[in-house]
C-alpha cells in the first residue's frame, strides 16, 4: 500500500471512507507497508504536529495489526534507480514499485505514476 492510502485514512481526507471499507475487507495479514512509508507518514504527521496518532498508527497496524513492514536492502538499491529510469518515478514511487515487485504484491495507490509501470496499480475500491 501506498503511502497516500495510509494518509487518505489517517488526516480524514477525501477518500477516507473508500480507505476505510478496503481496510476493513482486507485481512491485515495480506497488507504490506514499506519502511519509506512508514517514515513518510511519521514525518507528516510530525509536521502536523500529531505525533500521537503516529504512535497509535504504528501499535494498530504493525505491532497488534499484523501488517508486514518491508524494505529495499541496499542489494537492490542499483534495481530501484533502473525503475526510476525505466518508468520515470519519483524515488518514493520507485521504492514502493520494488518492494511490490520484490513480495508480488499489487500496489495500491490513488497515484496514477503506478499506471505507467508494468505492475500498475489498483485504487482501493479495485482491489
Amino acid at each position: 500500500m501506498d503511502t497516500n492510502i495510509w494518509l487518505e485514512r489517517l488526516l480524514d481526507q477525501a477518500k477516507s471512507e473508500e480507505v476505510g471499507r478496503f481496510l476493513s475487507d482486507t485481512p491485515p495479514n495480506q497488507l504490506i507497508i514499506s519502511d519509506f512509508s512508514l517514515h513518510s507518514i511519521g514525518v507528516i504527521l510530525d509536521r502536523l504536529d500529531k505525533q500521537a496518532v503516529f504512535a497509535e498508527f504504528v501499535d494498530d497496524v504493525l505491532i497488534q495489526g499484523g501488517v508486514a513492514l518491508r524494505n529495499v536492502p541496499p542489494d537492490l538499491m542499483r534495481r530501484l534507480v533502473d525503475v526510476i529510469d525505466a518508468f520515470k518515478l519519483d524515488f518514493d514511487d520507485a521504492y514502493q514499485y520494488v518492494v511490490a515487485e520484490r513480495t508480488q504484491a499489487t500496489i495500491v495507490s490513488f497515484d496514477k505514476d503506478f499506471d505507467r509501470t508494468s505492475l500498475g496499480r489498483k485504487s482501493p475500491e479495485r482491489v
